[in-house]
């Protein structure tokens, strides 16, 4: 009966999966639509809110390629496109894939825009490793109030050396690489209130550390909240 029956279930078979493929070709191409649109706005965003992080001459592009006559191994759960982030730090230079030209400072801070821009909270903990690199004073400000804003919606672990950053922590820890026996031993703990003070007004003056300095950390701390 089975052998009888085949050719016309394979009829049916086909006739099924040639529906399925066009619904999914036309799902994917209204998905094709919307992306592109959002694409372009969502460059715009991260662009502007680029600017106050000394990247005010970035450029930044969501490419987002189509084929035009998409087939079967074109076919994905997130549709047909192909989608790539692209970025110049530089004027005159052309934006090239965001993973072969963005230095480490860059793409920690790129990385940091495009989670407050897009206010995702697909990951619990981002880590920031020397975001502060090759910037101070009110950029420094910019990107330790980003980073504050990321913490309201996932946990955020970020080293520094900037006061302007440390200070808008909810949790300071202090790394500190001692020489004990011969051997060189790396510690963290958490800063206290009094500690923390101390350790801000050592960024800000150094080695040194004067009563203006531990006043000026007092109120850095104190507007950070």
């Amino acid at each position: 009966m089975n052998i009888e029956t085949s050719e016309l279930r394979e009829k049916e078979l086909v006739r099924e999966l040639d529906a399925k493929r066009a619904d999914y070709l036309n799902a994917a191409q209204k998905l094709s639509g919307s992306r592109a649109k959002a694409a372009k706005q969502f460059s715009k965003e991260v662009e502007k809110n680029l600017q106050p992080l000394a990247l005010e001459k970035a450029r930044f592009e969501v490419r987002v390629e189509t084929p035009a006559s998409p087939g079967d191994d074109d076919f994905a759960s997130s549709g047909i496109d192909r989608v790539e982030f692209y970025f110049s730090a530089n004027v005159g230079e052309s934006p090239k894939p965001l993973v072969k030209v963005a230095s480490g400072g860059e793409a920690s801070r790129l990385m940091l825009i495009l989670k407050t821009t897009a206010k995702t909270t697909a990951s619990k903990t981002a880590v920031f490793d020397e975001i502060d690199a090759g910037i101070g004073g009110r950029v420094s400000e910019a990107v330790g109030a980003k980073l504050k804003e990321l913490s309201k919606t996932q946990q955020v672990f970020c080293v520094t050396h900037q006061a302007q950053v440390a200070s808008q922590a909810n949790r300071h820890f202090l790394v500190e690489k001692n020489f004990r026996s011969g051997k060189t031993v790396v510690s963290i703990r958490e800063l206290n209130a009094g500690e923390r003070v101390e350790e801000i007004a050592r960024m800000l003056a150094g080695e040194t550390i004067t009563d203006a300095a531990r006043e000026n950390a007092r109120a850095m701390l104190a507007v950070s909240g």
